[in-house]
């Protein structure tokens, strides 16, 4: 008689708390208005109307909501920031910055999986892997070139408080051409940046099966209890 195979035992764990969410989607509506209001500052849009002049603005409101969103992006960064101190061990900055050996290897195992696919079977983690939190990482220093580049750029018109921080920037980087330059070349990384980030979701979704999309809305994953066991 064959021997029947039992499936394994999954448990749900808490990996991703409220502060996290509510931050990626915040962050996330943050980023795709600033794509789509920034690639029109810098193309803009003829639109002509029959109307008179005073009568339209758009392209005015597409410029105060750029500026909106950028301040909303902006604090919610800096709580990001606060949160990878305080937080669960899932979001916490050891999980971002690779300062270890076997960190390291995580990285190179991770590549050969989900980007050169010369192995078909990597290590399951619960939080990010170490590819993905440096990756991470990366774009956290994005976030933060695009915030400094970006209030450079509103100094020159608003007497506000936080962009007069930033004034030093225009002079430093050559001018706001360059800043300017910068602040849209880095736009596209945002761009690359989330069609990867969708495309390795669903990949992970589909091939492991744990959660990896809900996660982000609910916290939760499902992790077998020998992993569990492993990680105690």
């Amino acid at each position: 008689m064959a021997d029947v195979q039992t499936a394994p035992s999954y448990k749900r764990v808490y990996v991703w708390e409220l502060p996290v969410r509510f931050y990626h989607w915040v962050n996330a509506l943050c980023v795709f208005i600033l794509i789509i209001t920034g690639f029109l500052i810098g193309n803009p849009v003829s639109i002509s109307y029959s109307t008179e002049a005073y009568q339209q603005y758009w392209f005015g409101t597409v410029r105060f909501l750029h500026f909106v969103t950028a301040f909303i992006f902006f604090f919610n960064f800096m709580f990001r920031i606060y949160w990878g101190f305080v937080g669960n061990r899932y979001a916490r900055w050891t999980n971002f910055i690779p300062h270890k050996a076997a960190q390291f290897k995580e990285m190179w195992e991770v590549l050969k999986v989900d980007v050169l696919q010369t192995s078909l079977k990597g290590e399951i983690h619960v939080g990010h892997n170490m590819l993905a939190g440096f990756i991470y990482f990366i774009s956290f220093l994005v976030f933060l070139f695009q915030a400094i580049t970006g209030f450079a750029l509103y100094s020159s018109m608003s007497s506000a408080w936080l962009p007069q921080q930033f004034t030093w920037v225009v002079a430093l980087m050559g001018g706001e051409f360059a800043v300017r330059q910068w602040h849209h070349t880095f736009m596209w990384f945002f761009i690359v940046f989330v069609l990867i980030h969708v495309y390795l979701v669903a990949y992970h979704d589909y091939i492991e099966g744990r959660g990896t999309t809900s996660s982000m809305v609910g916290g939760w994953k499902f992790v077998k209890e020998s992993r569990l066991k492993g990680e105690a």
